[in-house]
Order: C-alpha cells, then structure tokens, then sequence
C-alpha cells in the first residue's frame, strides 16, 4: 500500500497564492520526510484551490490562463505535481466554457463541473455544459487524453484528495488530506483469508493501523502550521497491474467474470468492509473502479462482461462513480448528457458522493483496441454508451429535484 497523494487545499481570496504555497511546501517537505522514514512511500503531492468561479470571474479568459499558468509553473516548482481549480458552479453557468481553454493552456491542471445543488437538484444547464466540455476536451491530446483532467461532480462534498474530484471549503483554513493505493493491500488480504468475517477483520486492522500509525507521525505538523486535515480516503485507487488491482481483488471473492451476477455482492461486500473502519474520513472511502486505471477492469469491459450500466449498478452500493470510461468519438453532447443525467440522479437519490470522468476517444468506435503511453493506465478498448438525446418531459425543465430516500 502507497499513499497515492497527500493533496493539500486553499483558498485563494485568503491568503496570496506565493504565500501560502511556500507554507505548505515546507509542510509537506516535512511530511513527505516523517512518512519516508516510516516506510510509507509518498507518490505525488498535490494542491486544490476553492471553485474557481468564486476567485476567477473577475477576470477575463485571458487574464484567468496567464495567471493559471504562473500558479501551475510556481506550484511545480514548489514540488506539488498537480494543480486542481476546483468546480465550475450551477449559479455561474457561464464559467463551465472556461473548462477546456484552461485545460488547452495547462499541462497539470485539474477541473470540474457540478451537476447538482446544494438544494438537492440536478441542474439541466450544468449536465449540458459538462457535455460540452467534455467533448471540447476530447480532440486537445491524442486519444481524449486530456479528460483525464476533468470530472463532472454529483453531490462531491470537499475535501476529497483524489484529483480531479478535490477542492476546498470556501472560507476554510489552510488543509490537507491523504488519499491512498491500496488495491493491492485488498487483494492480497483476500488471498489470504479463508473466510468472508476473517477478510473483513483483517483488511479492517490494516486500515486502521496504518491511519493510526499515519496520524502519530503528522499531527505534530498540523499544529506546527496550523493546518486543518481533512482525512483519509482509503478508496480503492488501483495501479494498472494484476497484483494492484481492484476487479482482481473482487474476482477473488468469489466472481469468476467481474461483471457477472454476483459481481454486485462482492462490490458491497468491499464497500460495507471500507465503511465500517475507524478513521477520519475525507473523500469517498470507497470502491474505485476506474476503468483504464485497472488491469482486470480493462480487459474485462474489452471483453464486453463489464459495460457502463455495470458501473452505475455497483455505483448504488459503492463506489466513486464512472472514472477513466473510454467512450466512442462519435458519443453526442446528448448522449452524454444523459449518462450524466442518471449519475447525478442516483448520488441525490442515495445520497452518496458520484464522479463522471468520460473519455471519448476521437476517430474509435466502440470495441476498437486503445493504447497509452502513461504509468498508470492499462490498454483497453472502448464500451459502447447505450443512449440516445433526451426528450418528452425530462427537457421541460432548468432543475430536477431529487430527495433521498
């Protein structure tokens, strides 16, 4: 188990971004120190600004790309990877077009769009310029790559670690949380177990272990810079090989074909053991399936046995969501938009955080093989999206509401 990011937050209308940049990289210098020594590898550290709209929209596009691209260059010379600004917002409708000239200008640049109300309401305009976005993303690097760095956002409270989905609390002080790659962790106490309880028992104390442990080493810091943490997200991040990944870690509970009946099960299975640990909690602390980013995941949906409805299926149980979903070049902002639709319906309706990162992949249809030049993806190739435009009565209408039940 890595600790795939410590991801630290800020709010850029409290204190200048120079300033407060030099604080937290000296924290996480410190941090990244106290972990190593430990045992603890340190992947990437990262920084989430509030909602863009909220510090931007004063300026023009212009003026907004130069300074993103001074904060991307000052941020990666203070030693964090990446840099998230945070989610386009339903009350400022115009700032979902800012998406893809900010991700065009950048190279370490996360963003989002929100979907949903802090009123509980799908907003229609929202899931309509998220789907634009996604597809004006699409043809900025080869294969969609740069959707990579957008997700749209349902019911995402912040303080989420895991990029593109983090961003801060407005008015919050400095923060931090830590998001973890554990899925090889997860298989590998599968492996070993020789019952359900003895898995859940042992996956449980490991978890908590290393939080504690965690804990020990980095409060001492928080007081030191006066920093507010956020949490642990122990979701399920994979790295795209067999013995790190998730939809291996679930087969071995028992599915022979992730995407088979039984699959559902063993996604609760895994989620309810996640839910029931002790811990400070940021983020989902869920199952991440993450299509490209999981070996099995991909050959699986290249095998046609995982489809997209899959995904939302095991999204009710668990889950972040559609993450790294490669989808036809041909895939309409309607269609889309429709997928999005039911997401966002389903993270009100069960009141649980979703994600939708969506790739559709320019000249490829679905089936056809898709290959990639980056770590952490694995090949694959690309899942039909079964929709078609909307109509009738779900288009009559700015917002749905959507009450738990």
């Amino acid at each position: 188990m890595k600790i795939r990011t410590l991801t630290c937050f800020i709010d850029p209308q409290q204190t200048p971004f120079p300033e407060i940049l030099a604080h937290l990289a000296e924290f996480t210098n410190q941090a990244a120190q106290r972990l190593q020594q430990a045992g603890f590898v340190l992947q990437t550290r990262r920084l989430a600004t509030t909602p863009f709209p909220l510090w931007l929209s004063p300026k023009t596009l212009p003026e907004a790309i130069s300074l993103i691209k001074t904060w991307e260059n000052q941020a990666e010379t203070a030693g964090f990877a990446y840099l998230s600004l945070g989610c386009a917002i339903p009350s400022q409708p115009e700032t979902y077009e800012w998406i893809s000239p900010l991700l065009a200008a950048t190279r370490n640049v996360f963003i989002t769009g929100l979907l949903t109300t802090p009123q509980r309401e799908v907003d229609m305009e929202a899931v309509r310029r998220s789907s634009r976005a996604i597809l004006l993303n699409a043809p900025l690097e080869p294969n969609g790559f740069a959707n990579l760095r957008f997700a749209a956002l349902a019911n995402v409270p912040p303080g989420c670690p895991f990029l593109p989905a983090a961003y801060h609390n407005p008015g919050y002080p400095p923060s931090y949380a830590l998001g973890f790659e554990c899925a090889d962790t997860i298989l590998s106490i599968f492996q070993q177990a020789e019952t359900l309880s003895e898995a859940r028992h042992n996956l449980i104390a490991e978890l908590e272990t290393t939080a504690s442990h965690i804990s020990e080493l980095l409060t001492p810091l928080e007081e030191q810079f006066n920093l507010h943490f956020y949490g642990f997200d122990f979701s399920t991040a994979p790295y795209p090989q067999d013995w790190c990944s998730a939809g291996a870690a679930l087969e071995q509970l028992g599915v022979s074909v992730l995407g088979s009946h039984g699959s559902l099960a063993a996604a609760a299975f895994l989620a309810d053991t996640l839910g029931q640990g002790k811990w400070k909690r940021a983020g989902f602390n869920g199952l991440m399936l993450p299509v490209l980013e999981d070996s099995r995941l991909a050959l699986r949906s290249s095998q046609g046995t995982l489809t997209i409805k899959d995904l939302l299926l095991y999204s009710t149980v668990c889950g972040t969501g559609l993450d790294t979903v490669p989808l036809p070049g041909n895939s309409s902002q309607e269609s889309m938009a429709a997928l999005l639709l039911d997401l966002a319906a389903l993270s009100l309706r069960l009141d649980k955080p979703l994600t939708a990162r969506l790739m559709p992949m320019p000249g490829k249809s679905a089936g056809d093989p898709i290959t990639f030049d980056f770590e952490f993806f694995s090949n694959g190739s690309v899942m039909s999206l079964d929709a078609d435009d909307l109509h009738g009565l779900l288009t009559t209408s700015r917002v749905i509401e959507f009450h738990p039940r």
